[in-house]
């Protein structure tokens, strides 16, 4: 799949996979960041993309990005084709959960993106489902 990329730093490398088997490629932060603690601090990811018709662009937080003291603060980021223009640069939103600053660097792996295929839903409104119910959180392990 060929993507249409625009880099805002061209000293930073396009994004890239970082073994033979990843799934998702990595993306860097385009300038230090400063996350106050408790606060949501927004990282440039130094990209905007085209993405393909009938894809998403999937954006998450590596996997050991917990270890800096920072999650996500939206869980993940949904990335729509037709956020596609020359400003358009992508960002990640970090929650950042310790008790002191955490500093994310310029050119540092900082979030992950992989392009899904979209499904769009017909809806059938019914009145009764017709199966039976199972519960809430956690009644499977009662």
């Amino acid at each position: 799949m060929n993507i249409k990329i625009k880099r805002f730093d061209k000293e930073l490398p396009l994004p890239g996979y970082q073994t033979e088997g990843a799934a998702a490629f990595d993306l860097a932060a385009r300038e230090a960041v400063t996350i106050a603690p408790g606060a949501i601090g927004y990282v440039p990811l130094n990209i905007a993309v085209e993405t393909p018709a009938g894809y998403f662009l999937l954006l998450a937080a590596r996997s050991g990005t917990h270890k800096k003291g920072l999650m996500m603060a939206n869980g993940i980021g949904v990335i729509d084709p037709d956020f596609s223009g020359d400003d358009d640069e992508m960002k990640a939103a970090y929650y950042n959960f310790t008790a002191a600053p955490v500093v994310v660097e310029k050119g540092e792996r900082i979030a992950q993106g992989t392009f899904v295929p979209v499904t769009r839903a017909e809806w059938e409104e019914s009145d009764s489902m017709g199966n039976r119910s199972r519960g809430g959180f956690g009644t499977t392990g009662k």
